[in-house]
């Protein structure tokens, strides 16, 4: 994608120990996010914040190979952090018709 997203303790390949090319499963052009360095090598299961991506994910959103729409939530002032949607099957149903 034209855009590098800023992700949340990383940096620039090769800046820091570990470096990965980060892409998605969607076929969209916009799934090689790019390669991005870490002080510690990634495990499945970690998370990986992408700052400041909505304007991406919720114009680019697919349901390509059985892949969720984003949920939509809001954080508050006080810290907390509510889910206003979320997307599942009847959802994708839906946007067929």
């Amino acid at each position: 994608m034209p855009y590098r997203a800023d992700i949340r303790d990383a940096d620039q390949p090769f800046k820091k120990e570990f470096t990965y090319k980060l892409a998605g499963n969607t076929c969209l052009a916009g799934d090689v996010i790019g390669d991005y360095s870490f002080d510690n090598e990634l495990k499945i299961g970690d998370k990986i914040i992408l700052e400041d991506m909505i304007h991406y994910t919720m114009v680019k959103t697919t349901t390509f190979n059985g892949i969720n729409l984003p949920s939509i939530a809001i954080k508050r002032k006080n810290g907390e952090i509510v889910t206003v949607r979320n997307y599942d099957y009847q959802s994708y149903r839906d946007r067929l018709s």
